[in-house]
């Protein structure tokens, strides 16, 4: 794997200090100075400008799915590649001014994936609570101006004069998010890998994702994630976001992507690690 392995260097995330993504920064590029910004695609183009030496990108929830905007960010940049990965356990919480009671909160402030992993737990506890979607989880902390206001944050958040109500809120206990490291320039892609990620549009034929999938199995390669996304503009066709199992270095795996490339339209590796 590669990426920033100590001090030095500079990376985006989706800020402020103290979201998911500033945990999952740290832990994919420790020691390297840090750059929070409003939004995934500002993180994405502080590092297509060089003004940052890799940017740290979630893309998949366990409860929700893939993080589609970020699949598409990845795939519209010709020049930006994932080089290492990161699975990151999330438990939500809800935070409020001290001494506030579930009974009292009238206004639910956090990311909007946060709370669409707390909707089960927000239906039942709190359906007559108004949501307002922040940029991040950490930035709802910021919005909590009344004793009816409430933030759902990550369990390791603290701020002053605010305090939890009750333990985790997420729909399922078991949630973690699947970050990527993503760096500038096909030269940045590790030597060696464990995953392969590529996308890839397919000929508008019968059968043509079955012939997709089967040059990975003619080439004996296991694959480990498909998603879907609808083309913009493009009424009823899709480009597949495909993962499976392979070292980069292989000279098999080399020729499946080679493969692939020829057959698909408008394939793109992601990247590898």
């Amino acid at each position: 794997m590669t990426g920033l392995q100590h001090a030095g260097g500079r990376v985006a995330y989706l800020g402020p200090e103290g979201s998911y993504s500033s945990l999952a920064a740290k832990a994919l590029a420790p020691g390297a100075e840090e750059l929070p910004c409003g939004s995934f695609y500002a993180a994405a183009g502080a590092l297509e400008r060089g003004e940052t030496d890799c940017a740290v990108l979630p893309v998949e929830n366990t409860l929700q799915g893939a993080v589609t905007q970020n699949l598409d960010l990845l795939y519209a940049s010709p020049n930006l590649y994932a080089v290492r990965e990161y699975l990151l356990k999330i438990e939500h919480r809800l935070i409020a001014k001290e001494g506030t009671k579930l009974s009292d909160i009238r206004r639910i402030f956090s990311h909007e994936q946060a709370i669409l992993q707390c909707g089960k737990f927000i239906a039942e506890s709190l359906p007559g609570a108004k949501i307002v979607c922040t940029d991040s989880t950490m930035q709802s902390v910021s919005r909590i101006a009344e004793a009816g206001d409430a933030g759902i944050v990550g369990s390791h958040v603290r701020a002053e004069g605010l305090a939890f109500i009750g333990g985790n809120i997420a729909d399922e206990q078991k949630n973690f998010t699947h970050f990527l490291l993503i760096r500038k320039g096909r030269e940045a892609l590790p030597v060696h890998s464990k995953l392969i990620y590529f996308a890839a549009t397919c000929p508008h034929e019968p059968g043509a994702l079955l012939k997709m999938l089967q040059i990975l199995s003619v080439y004996d390669l296991n694959m480990t994630k498909i998603e879907s996304r609808p083309i913009k503009n493009s009424p009823g066709e899709y480009c597949f976001f495909i993962e499976f199992s392979g070292d980069i270095a292989d000279a098999n795996v080399r020729a499946a992507l080679t493969r692939l490339e020829e057959y698909t339209k408008n394939f793109k590796l992601l990247g590898c690690y």
